[in-house]
């Protein structure tokens, strides 16, 4: 793991540790949850072997439902709440998570629509800045950090995701 990656992830979990103590419940159950699938999300990609005897998929199987449904159940707690800065942030990222998987998952199917799937996925991020500019516009400082921080820790799986997705270039298909 990178310096970089490690500061981010670890910055993200102090946060998600604050919303916990100072937060209403549903920012706190969000922000551990999501802290939850992110690490799921690095265990399955750079511990392979910890992901291939059964026993372990299914756990991690079920850890990444056990964190989607809280997940889901805070986005829907935002609504009820109208808090919709925080419902459509939390909705955006349900997005990024879903396009991801289907990257994952179904690579030939995103292949044949890479150009929607692309800018689908622009939209998302483009949306979620959007979101963390209003945070930090409204004053609130520490929401518009955490979204950022967010961004930048997604925007690394992508990079990674798209360099495990993306065939090596050989030598004689290098530009000169």
């Amino acid at each position: 793991m990178t310096s970089i990656r490690l500061a981010i992830f670890a910055l993200l979990a102090i946060n998600a540790v604050i919303y916990a103590a100072a937060g209403r419940a549903a920012e706190g159950i969000d922000a551990l949850a999501w802290i939850a699938l992110l690490v799921l999300f690095e265990i399955e990609a750079r511990c392979p072997r910890w992901t291939h005897p059964a026993r372990n998929a299914v756990t991690l199987g079920l850890l990444r439902l056990v964190a989607a449904a809280a997940i889901a159940i805070a986005a829907l707690t935002f609504v009820r709440e109208e808090e919709w800065l925080d419902a459509t942030n939390a909705w955006l990222w349900i997005g990024v998570v879903a396009v991801l998987e289907l990257e994952v998952r179904a690579p030939s199917l995103v292949a044949r629509f890479r150009r929607a799937v692309t800018a689908l996925s622009i939209a998302l991020y483009a949306a979620l800045a959007a979101v963390a500019l209003v945070w930090l516009a409204h004053g609130e400082w520490f929401d518009g950090y955490d979204a950022v921080l967010w961004i930048a820790a997604f925007a690394l799986i992508e990079l990674d995701l798209l360099r495990l997705t993306t065939p090596a270039r050989s030598a004689r298909d290098a530009p000169l």
